[in-house]
């Protein structure tokens, strides 16, 4: 006869066995294990839990079908002109990076020739974007350390990268995935930013730092996929679900969207004021 002590004594420990020794909170997703160091990363990954994963492979899926032809928007033929684009493109549209490049690059074919410049004879070629006082001087430090560490040549390491003026973790991420095809990061520029919380990835008011990890994370089974999820986030964030949505009101319509935009403010504010709208001007019902 199994005493009433030794039988609460079993349930506790399957209890704490179940939970790694830790009490589970009832209602909180289960953390899923993910590899903590992967090819290429120098930390350790945050954990994410089965319900992040799941989203993020749907809408691995989803980015596919409807962005097959994304890409890089900043216009470059060579390594050295995506790092000065990307550069340029600090709080400037790709569109207005574009329009002043061509006629800075055909000045200054080689890093050489720009760090033979002066910041003052880079202003001109790119005044009609903001900062450009600031990325002018970016670019002349930037190219002059390319020319006299690295041989003229764009480094292809994240570390050295980081090195130059300039060069945050987005700028490298960019230069790496898009020139070399190097997978060790992920690009989180501002639609990123906003669609990763919008879709359920990551928790809303994550910083870019934190947001950029939990990214990684979430699509560590795609590491070879990085910067090309990176652009189709972009492109749905450019052309499916804008900052503000879409003229018609809530962005719902779009299959990714309805699937998994069900933590879009949009649509929560949308719901609230609407009882179950879509958005603004819109008369769809909203799915989750």
């Amino acid at each position: 006869m199994v005493s009433k002590k030794s039988t609460t004594s079993k349930a506790m420990g399957a209890t704490a066995s179940a939970g790694g020794g830790n009490r589970v909170r009832a209602g909180r997703p289960k953390a899923a294990k993910t590899a903590n160091r992967l090819p290429g990363v120098p930390f350790d990954l945050p954990r994410v839990n089965a319900e992040q994963l799941r989203r993020a492979a749907a809408l691995r899926d989803m980015l596919a079908e409807s962005y097959p032809d994304a890409h890089c928007e900043l216009n470059h033929s060579n390594a050295h002109e995506l790092l000065i684009a990307t550069i340029c493109s600090a709080q400037t549209t790709d569109v207005g990076v574009n329009k002043c490049t061509p006629a800075l690059f055909a000045a200054y074919p080689t890093p050489a020739d720009y760090a033979k410049a002066t910041p003052e004879e880079i202003e001109p070629y790119i005044r009609t974007i903001g900062l450009f006082r600031s990325k002018a001087k970016s670019i002349c430090q930037t190219t002059k350390e390319l020319t006299e560490k690295f041989g003229g040549q764009v480094p292809r390491t994240m570390d050295e990268l980081l090195t130059l003026r300039g060069v945050a973790r987005k700028t490298a991420n960019v230069v790496l995935g898009n020139a070399f095809g190097i997978n060790v990061g992920f690009v989180v520029d501002t639609h990123v930013h906003r669609l990763s919380q919008r879709l359920g990835l990551v928790p809303v008011g994550t910083p870019v730092a934190q947001c950029e990890k939990l990214l990684m994370a979430c699509f560590a089974a795609y590491q070879d996929e990085w910067c090309m999820l990176s652009h189709r986030l972009i492109f749905h964030g450019r052309r499916g679900c804008p900052a503000r949505g879409m003229p018609t009101g809530c962005c719902s319509q779009h299959q990714i969207c309805r699937g998994l935009g069900d933590r879009c403010e949009l649509r929560v504010t949308a719901k609230s004021k609407g009882g179950g709208k879509a958005g603004p001007k819109s008369a769809g019902k909203a799915q989750s």
